[in-house]
């Protein structure tokens, strides 16, 4: 079997091709790069059978429309994936025979409700379920994910062997493919949680889409040939958790403020903002909400600064769930140019704790 990766950048395509048969099968292929697959394809005189979607990209657009119109080949997602131009698709468990080869297919969800994993041989190409080393998995704050059905996906490695090589869709970091073993002792996201630990653990990350993702997404689901259909940034990591938020933050120092000493401000009146930058829904639920907040999901924030006092130089305290999505915020905000900005600690965990 010939094995190959066949892109320059973070967006990783596989071909899997057999010398004997000249049949080849792409996973994930992206349109930009569609003429070094024609190119390539001829200049070894090989015959695109299928192209395989792990799942509906929201970070590039797929050349597979593309290819089914080049080449003729069958164009493989999930059994529900949206996009209308899927010829063949595949459920759970299900084998594709092709290239001389077996691809088996696991129905992964939590990054996307269309998700999945394949093996072909030793090879486990997981697209965004997982990613390698400290890259975790593909982010579950994307239309479609969540991450209590990811935690569920994860317990199907369990009986998977621990020599898979594992493929990820994406890597960022020029980190190199290893063993699945090794990513279940290396991967944060692999750690020992309860299913309501991780989705806690997901959720004090989501930073909610950038706005140019729902654009490719859309694209990919109106099986769009057109390299042009989406505005993309060059080599964001966007699929990544954390991965929309500007590298540069990581610099800024946050201060905080303890439950007991927002409650002081609170209970004085003096004049500082409340400012929540959970999801609204979250606002509802067990943990409750400090009454006078503004509420501006953090994913949001930058384009909606105007709902904050046009005095820059006011305090600010910034609140979500446990503190890593405010400090998040807060480092935003810091950047703009806001004078005075602390975190609660602990988010509304440490409030509630305290007893308010």
């Amino acid at each position: 079997m010939i094995f190959r990766q066949l892109n320059d950048d973070a967006c990783k395509t596989y071909l899997v091709a057999n010398e004997n048969t000249q049949e080849a099968v792409l996973i994930d292929p992206v349109i930009t790069y569609t003429d070094n697959y024609l190119s390539m394809l001829k200049k070894e005189n090989f015959k695109l059978t299928h192209v395989i979607d792990t799942h509906t990209h929201a970070d590039h657009i797929s050349a597979g429309p593309f290819l089914i119109d080049a080449t003729g080949c069958e164009y493989v997602m999930y059994n529900k994936a949206p996009a209308g131009c899927v010829t063949l698709r595949v459920s759970d468990s299900d084998i594709l025979k092709a290239a001389g080869t077996d691809f088996r297919f696991i129905h992964t969800p939590g990054h996307t409700k269309d998700s999945l994993s394949v093996i072909s041989e030793n090879h486990f190409f997981t697209g965004d379920f997982l990613f390698l080393d400290d890259g975790g998995a593909g982010r579950d704050d994307l239309p479609g994910g969540n991450p209590s059905d990811h935690w569920d996906s994860f317990q199907k490695l369990n009986g998977l062997s621990d020599e898979l090589i594992v493929y990820p869709a994406h890597d960022y970091r020029d980190r190199e493919p290893s063993e699945l073993g090794h990513q279940k002792e290396a991967n944060p996201h692999l750690e020992e949680r309860t299913k309501s630990e991780f989705v806690t653990y997901i959720n004090d990350l989501k930073l909610g889409p950038a706005d140019w993702m729902h654009d490719v997404l859309k694209a990919n689901v109106a099986c769009s040939r057109d390299p042009e259909a989406a505005y993309i940034p060059k080599d964001s990591p966007a699929c990544e958790v954390m991965g929309t938020v500007d590298p540069t933050l990581e610099n800024i120092e946050v201060g905080s403020i303890s439950a007991n000493a927002l409650a002081e401000k609170i209970s004085s009146q003096m004049d500082i903002t409340l400012l929540d930058v959970r999801d609204p829904y979250e606002l509802n639920d067990a943990i409750g909400h400090i009454n006078g907040i503004i509420n501006v999901p953090v994913g949001a924030l930058m384009h909606h600064l105007n709902k904050l006092n046009d005095d820059r130089s006011k305090g600010i305290v910034v609140i979500c769930h446990s503190g890593a999505r405010a400090e998040t915020a807060a480092k935003e905000l810091i950047k703009e140019g806001y004078a005075d900005v602390t975190v609660l600690q602990n988010g509304m965990i440490g409030w509630r704790s305290a007893g308010y």
